[in-house]
């Protein structure tokens, strides 16, 4: 998503004459892109309503949660956003990002005997449930940038899950896959009194109503009334019903009947963060981030070795290109699996830092690729580290007139892998499951801990000033494909359509982030196009 387009534009490459399948879509007075109509307009109702693009985020992640269910994110789920407030002319990180719990450490693991924590598919979905975080993001938004009240942001999510909104295709699809209904079976009674009314999904096109998470937002929008008008009132309690009160109970209570490690203590000491953001700049431009308790880091690291080659006289996905490309990553996922976690020791700043990452950049052979994940880098600072040993999300960006900017990633509660709770209407994020089981590693588990999340979003800035915002969902793939978003609009000048719709490519050679955490060396993915 873009503000001030021509600016964004004025690239001295041209722009690649590359037919797409919809046309850029301009605006003045606010855009909302998500990945359900019914998202973008839950958003849009709050900006034609006189909200700001936070209020219109915070609606729009109400609404995903209920219309998008089957796109891995859930209400008990989590996020991450990039945020730019033009009044405060700041930029920050937002993390939505749950933690782990505190019966959650690595002795709890090993005296089960594992050396991973597991989740689904299978019956130990509820080892790597964790503390959602998405709902106080969104409060957070609303509290600290937005103006409208949690009843009104939470309208349109209500209104879907009460009234009902069409049945679509990749939905349909979605709970078509044996594996859904099977992982259900598992904690019953599951989902199928929701997503099988009568025993089979509803067509394409039938009304689908969910009554129990109607029934949970329900309960938000009566904590707001009991701050009688007073807008930062009504956040309070609606977070304290979240997090304290009834809907925190009936979470722990969930968990522990499954045999879970959460509890509802473990939800009473949580609050999203807002963070300063990571930044580098390539060709010109400013590319901000979330830090390194993220994989953000992945997409800074690789153009940092990309800027010491060049990459346009290479030519758009041509045969070097990808090649180029796939090994930069290659290497920063290796530094991601060694240096990257929720710790404040991340050497981050060597790890950035031009003469490291041109060194890196001296490992891309022009004529052969890593056959497997390399190892990581060597630091002169000598970091603390142990030795090296898809489901999809969803998306949403905001801009409005006044030139607020969110990019919002959320996600968590992939169907196929977690437990469903009846009386909440959902999923439970299991996130947890990116935490490792060794002793000293950045990365390794433990109580009020974030994984390191596969979840980014980025803003880009130029000339001082922010112009667009980037993101996908993606699991591993997220940072390879926002790396090329903006290697398209960046090196090869293209549009924002025709850097979204260009095939992309993704390298497997990494230790995925998800259980049970493998690596496919040498494989490369590639769209055709």
């Amino acid at each position: 998503m873009t503000n001030q387009l021509p600016r964004v534009h004025e690239i001295e490459h041209h722009a690649a004459e590359r037919a797409t399948t919809r046309p850029v879509v301009s605006g003045m007075q606010g855009v909302v892109a998500a990945g359900h109509p019914l998202v973008s307009m839950a958003g849009m109702r709050m900006l034609l309503a006189g909200g700001n693009a936070f209020d219109a985020a915070a609606a729009a992640g109400f609404a995903a949660a209920v219309v998008e269910p089957t796109a891995s994110y859930t209400l008990c789920g989590e996020c991450v956003a990039m945020v730019y407030d033009s009044r405060r002319r700041e930029s920050v990180a937002l993390s939505g990002q749950g933690t782990a719990p505190a019966r959650a450490t690595i002795d709890v693991f090993r005296r089960r005997g594992l050396d991973r924590i597991p989740t689904g598919p299978g019956a130990d979905a509820h080892l790597s449930f964790t503390v959602p975080g998405a709902v106080d993001a969104y409060l957070t938004l609303l509290e600290t940038y937005g103006t409208k009240s949690v009843s009104e942001t939470l309208s349109p999510a209500l209104q879907y899950a009460e009234r009902g909104f069409p049945m679509y295709e990749y939905m349909h699809r979605m709970l078509a896959i044996p594996e859904t209904r099977a992982q259900f079976a598992l904690y019953p009674p599951g989902g199928d009194a929701v997503f099988y009314p009568g025993g089979r999904a509803p067509g394409v096109g039938e009304l689908f109503v969910q009554p129990a998470l109607s029934g949970t937002l329900r309960r938000l929008v009566d904590a707001d009334a009991k701050g009688a008008g007073d807008r930062v009132a009504g956040i309070a309690a609606a977070r304290e019903c979240f997090y304290r009160g009834d809907i925190a109970a009936l979470i722990g209570a969930f968990s522990e009947t499954c045999g879970g490690l959460l509890r509802a203590g473990d939800l009473a000491g949580y609050r999203a963060r807002v963070e300063p953001p990571l930044s580098t700049t390539f060709m010109g431009r400013e590319i901000l981030g979330q830090a390194a308790w993220t994989q953000g880091p992945v997409l800074m690291q690789a153009l940092g070795m990309l800027a010491s080659l060049d990459v346009r006289a290479m030519g758009h996905n041509s045969a070097r290109y990808i090649h180029t490309v796939a090994e930069s990553l290659k290497l920063a996922f290796a530094d991601r699996e060694r240096y990257y976690g929720d710790v404040p020791t991340v050497p981050l700043a060597e790890l950035l830092s031009p003469a490291y990452l041109a060194g890196r950049a001296k490992l891309i052979a022009p004529d052969r690729a890593l056959a497997a994940a390399p190892p990581a880098g060597r630091l002169v600072g000598g970091a603390t580290s142990v030795p090296e040993a898809a489901d999809g999300t969803t998306h949403l960006a905001v801009i409005d007139a006044q030139g607020n900017m969110i990019a919002l990633t959320p996600s968590g509660g992939v169907f196929r892998k977690s437990a469903f709770a009846p009386e909440l209407g959902c999923t439970l994020s299991t996130r947890s499951e990116m935490f490792v089981l060794e002793d000293g590693h950045p990365n390794a588990l433990a109580p009020g801990k974030r994984p390191r999340t596969t979840l980014v979003s980025y803003l880009i800035r130029e000339n001082g000033a922010p112009v667009m915002t980037v993101g996908c969902p993606g699991g591993d793939d997220q940072a390879q494909a926002n790396l090329q978003i903006v290697l398209n609009l960046v090196a090869f000048g293209m549009n924002p359509q025709q850097a979204v719709e260009a095939p992309r490519f993704a390298t497997q050679t990494l230790v995925n982030s998800f259980y049970p955490r493998v690596e496919k060396p040498g494989q490369l993915n590639v769209e055709s196009g």
